[in-house]
Formats: structure tokens, sequence, C-alpha cells
């Protein structure tokens, strides 16, 4: 069975690291992740003791850069579905910001998301 929103972007966040995947939901496998935990990130970033806005941008730039080298910056032509309600609830006021730089790096970096708001059939699509 072939899932609609096969390719969903999924965020972790905390005080420390930003880690982003992009997950098949036919078969549960990460297809692309990038994080401020690897080393190549982290010493490229003054993160100190948080992570920022600007941690989560280059987070966004370095997973596009991955979707790209798989083939998959636009999702097999389906996107890369985004659930923004849910990621921000799942995430504390603090870091919405970072969820939004995130999105933003990755949209401007080409790839073609699709924002689902409100888990109904009515998003819009970037990119």
């Amino acid at each position: 069975m072939t899932v609609l929103k096969r390719y969903v972007l999924r965020l972790f966040m905390s005080l420390k690291y930003i880690t982003a995947n992009v997950v098949d939901r036919n078969n549960g496998r990460i297809v692309a992740t990038a994080s401020t935990v690897e080393h190549s990130i982290k010493n490229s970033l003054e993160c100190g003791r948080t992570c920022n806005a600007k941690a989560a941008t280059v987070v966004g730039e370095v997973l596009a850069m991955r979707l790209k080298v798989e083939g998959l910056e636009s999702g097999q032509e389906r996107g890369i579905h985004v659930d923004v309600s849910k990621e921000l609830e799942k995430k504390d006021f603090k870091n919405r910001t970072k969820v939004w730089a995130v999105i933003n790096s990755l949209k401007n970096h080409g790839v073609k998301l699709v924002i689902d708001e409100n888990n109904d059939d009515s998003s819009s699509h970037l990119g």
C-alpha cells in the first residue's frame, strides 16, 4: 500500500540540539537527516550551551543538500509534508522560531514542501 503523504518532515529539539529527519512513511525509514549533534554542523556553529534559529537554519540547509543528493528534494513529485500545527504543538513556545527557521531554510534551498495545517486536505504548496 502506498501512502499519499509518503515523505514527512519530523523535527526534534532540545535545549542543546536540533535534529530534522525526512521519513518515508511506506517503510518508516529515515531517508535524510541533519542534526547539530553532528561534528561537521556543530563545529560550524557557536551554539554554546543552546542552539538558536541560526543553528536551525543550518540544519535545514544541510538537510536540503542531503535530500538533493538522494534525489528527493521534490519528494518524488508529491512534496515533503510538514504538519506545522503538530510540530509547533509538540515544541514549547521558545522553539517556534526554530521550527520556522528549518522549514524556511528547506524551502529557500529548493525543497518542495507541502504545508499541512489542521490535518485537512487544504494544504498549500511551497517551494
